[in-house]
């Protein structure tokens, strides 16, 4: 069963700055993001995301945060960080960026 994505203020901000930089180089990284939210969407675990806690964060209302793979072995990869809820088939996407 697909799940419902919502975006917190800070994620659709990110995703908005990527969609709206005509930098060819962005547009790459657009498409790997796109791909990244879709694979979320259909299975959170699937296997190429590599998704697992991540530690230092929780979310508002103290959820488990999770980390996403939108690419990896580059410098700088970027990650999708978002938790289950607010519902039973929602994932909320928390933050879009490269890895901290």
């Amino acid at each position: 069963m697909p799940f419902a994505l919502t975006f917190t203020d800070e994620a659709r901000a990110q995703l908005q700055e990527l969609e709206f930089d005509k930098d060819k180089k962005d547009l790459v990284k657009l498409g790997k993001v796109r791909r990244c939210l879709g694979l979320i969407e259909m299975d959170p675990r699937y296997p190429g995301l590599h998704s697992h806690k991540y530690s230092s964060l929780r979310g508002l209302n103290g959820e488990d945060i999770w980390e996403s793979y939108v690419e990896s072995n580059v410098s700088r990869a970027w990650r999708v960080f978002w938790h289950y809820g607010p519902d039973k088939s929602d994932i909320t996407i928390v933050a879009i960026t490269p890895h901290p």
